[in-house]
């Protein structure tokens, strides 16, 4: 049964959709062709600009279920009640390859999740990583410079990637991530995801908490070999969007353990470690990681250019009891990542299907812009009003954090342990020898390609502080690799 007539964007029925209209049989085309006018000037520009980082990805709907009381902890009415469900899209994404880049290669992965929540939407844009390579959102641009195309080779080079990791010693802890065993996840399914960043949550009465965000995976942590990676990308370079695709269509619903780590706002200015540094974890041992809902993907987009492509995510998209931290990769990020999808897919992205709360209306007094859809009709465009127009709560989202000193480009304050190499140590030796082996192995690959002795070096020496064996058995491998 078919659909009922074919037409044009304007709603006519095509008559023919297989032959341009010309002068007679064997003549030139006629401009007055719309229909033919119509399919080629749409698809010019069908295609969006891609993410800056993060453009390979895949996407899916879900529902989050709260499963532990933690209203002494923030307000957040999503989280109010134990046994209460929320909307959620959760985009998985590889961070440094373009649009058609394959899916089983050594990245961090994205894990960006909104909540379709009663109070608007929220959304937490994480990493599969607790960690990140740098902590201050102005080298973000440079550091995405060394893992795209070089501007005059035109490829990605080794040593400007290992250049940048060398002269940024806060990069050892996550290079170490990223070299071991979980660098390259066998499936989106198989992987872990943070909050990455250090959050505000705020209860009724006021009182502040930091926390961080851990989403567990119930499937297990299954990772690629570099070799079997080379293998799959090579065979299959959808191979992580196909396996999340089919196992949501057979019923095999995915899902994650959610919990948080809990400090108390007074004990962040004494903690060992700078609690809003990126580079570092908190100690689970101090902090433990304390269960409050499960997450579950169960329904695929239908279409994966309009709600995987358009989806928006911005850590600035926060709700009642739920706020920022002094992080300064947050506070850059509360920035980019908006203004990033206003130039992307347009001023008026957030009135998309996928983008738009689902249990509440956005009133604002925006108006127009390209693809601006009249939502307001006649509205009044303006606050305050005396026309019935929405009016401010004089309620801030989240509780103000006390500052003090005096202007200028500061670097973050050291608290007791702070340094660049501790954390990458302990994570060096918390792995099996195995594990060692393959990570020497992975860095050994990789720090052969540099050709500039001086930044092989420097890499090495930032090993080296971090654990005086990997340094050692790092520079060891290179130097019997290069005989």
């Amino acid at each position: 049964m078919t659909q009922g007539p074919l037409t044009t964007e304007a709603g006519a029925p095509v008559a023919d959709n297989r032959n341009s209209e010309t002068a007679g049989a064997g003549g030139p085309v006629l401009v007055q062709d719309q229909l033919l006018l119509e399919k080629l000037a749409h698809f010019n520009r069908e295609r969006i600009p891609e993410r800056v980082v993060h453009a390979r990805g895949a996407g899916a709907y879900g529902t989050f279920t709260v499963t532990a009381d933690v209203t002494r902890y923030t307000r957040a009415a999503f989280l109010s009640e134990v046994g209460k469900r929320t909307e959620t899209f959760l985009r998985f994404s590889t961070v440094a390859g373009n649009l058609g880049a394959a899916d089983a290669v050594r990245d961090p992965r994205g894990f960006s999740l909104k909540f379709y929540t009663e109070e608007g939407n929220y959304d937490l844009v994480g990493n599969n990583t607790p960690v990140f390579f740098i902590r201050d959102a102005i080298k973000f641009p440079d550091f995405i410079h060394t893992q795209k195309r070089d501007p005059y080779t035109g490829s990605t080079e080794p040593d400007n990637v290992w250049d940048f990791w060398s002269l940024s010693p806060e990069s050892t802890h996550q290079v170490t991530w990223l070299f071991g065993d979980r660098g390259i996840p066998a499936s989106y399914r198989h992987m872990d995801g943070f909050g990455s960043h250090t959050f505000q949550w705020n209860n009724e009465a006021g009182e502040v908490f930091w926390v961080k965000y851990h989403f567990k995976t119930d499937q297990g942590i299954k990772c690629l070999t570099a070799e079997e990676a080379d293998v799959l990308a090579g065979k299959d370079p959808d191979s992580h969007q196909r396996d999340l695709r089919e196992s949501i269509e057979r019923g095999d619903f995915p899902t994650w353990t959610v919990g948080v780590q809990i400090m108390p706002a007074a004990e962040a200015a004494t903690y060992r470690f700078n609690p809003f540094d990126l580079t570092k974890v908190w100690s689970h041992a101090d902090y433990p990681v304390i269960e409050i809902g499960k997450l579950e993907l169960n329904r695929n987009p239908e279409n994966v250019f309009a709600e995987v492509e358009q989806s928006v995510f911005s850590p600035a998209h926060f709700v009642p009891g739920v706020g920022p931290s002094p992080d300064k990769m947050l506070q850059g990020r509360l920035f980019a990542y908006g203004d990033a999808h206003r130039y992307r897919v347009g001023i008026n992205a957030d009135h998309l299907p996928v983008n738009r709360p689902h249990a509440t209306e956005a009133r604002t007094n925006s108006r127009d812009g390209a693809l601006y859809d009249g939502r307001h009709k006649g509205a009044k465009n303006y606050e305050p009003n005396s026309f019935g127009g929405p009016v401010q709560t004089g309620r801030p989202l989240w509780q103000p954090v006390p500052v003090s000193g005096v202007t200028g480009d500061h670097e973050a304050p050291l608290h007791a342990e702070d340094n660049d190499f501790v954390q990458a140590g302990d994570l060096y030796r918390l792995m099996t020898d195995e594990e060692k082996d393959r990570l020497i192995g992975n860095l050994t690959g990789a720090l052969a390609q540099v050709s500039r002795e001086d930044i092989v070096e420097r890499a090495i020496a930032n090993f080296r502080q971090a654990d005086a064996d990997f340094g050692k058995r790092l520079e060891a491998a290179l130097q019997a690799l290069r005989g």
